[in-house]
């Protein structure tokens, strides 16, 4: 990496929200507030928060059992930092912590095939059900 003071910090403690729910919002990722940002982040099993000194340049975070399955989510980098390798340390980093589990990533369709790479592949086992079912139609998040 480019930068030695990219910061990996794996809890909650100290996060402005209003940056990751903004930061989640550019990317079309998430409309969550800043509050409900914080309590989905403090329940998900694991969290990676990236900093430059004090600013927020990216997240991801994981649901899990420990066990055998884990899902990614939420993985975005800010728009300046791209490029620059900070979205595969944020993975590499959840990866890490979901070692011998089986793990599902959910991303936006525009950003398929950037997690192939480590091994992901597309399947045809699954479905999903959104409350805000058109946001995620006109998003091109399903199948015709």
């Amino acid at each position: 990496m480019e930068n030695v003071s990219y910061k990996i910090q794996d809890n909650c403690d100290g996060i402005d929200f209003a940056e990751v729910s903004d930061l989640l919002h550019f990317y079309g990722l998430s409309d969550l507030d800043k509050d409900t940002q914080k309590r989905v982040f403090e329940n998900s099993y694991v969290t990676i928060f990236i900093k430059d000194e004090d600013k927020l340049i990216g997240v991801g975070r994981a649901l899990s059992d420990g066990i055998c399955q884990g899902a990614i989510y939420n993985i975005a980098v800010r728009d300046e930092y791209r490029g620059k390798g900070i979205g595969k340390l944020i993975v590499d980093q959840i990866l890490s912590r979901l070692s011998g589990c089986n793990v599902v990533l959910y991303t936006h369709p525009k950003h398929l095939g950037l997690y192939e790479h480590w091994g992901f592949r597309r399947m045809h086992t699954s479905y999903a059900k959104f409350p805000q079912e058109e946001h995620y139609e006109q998003e091109g998040f399903f199948e015709d």
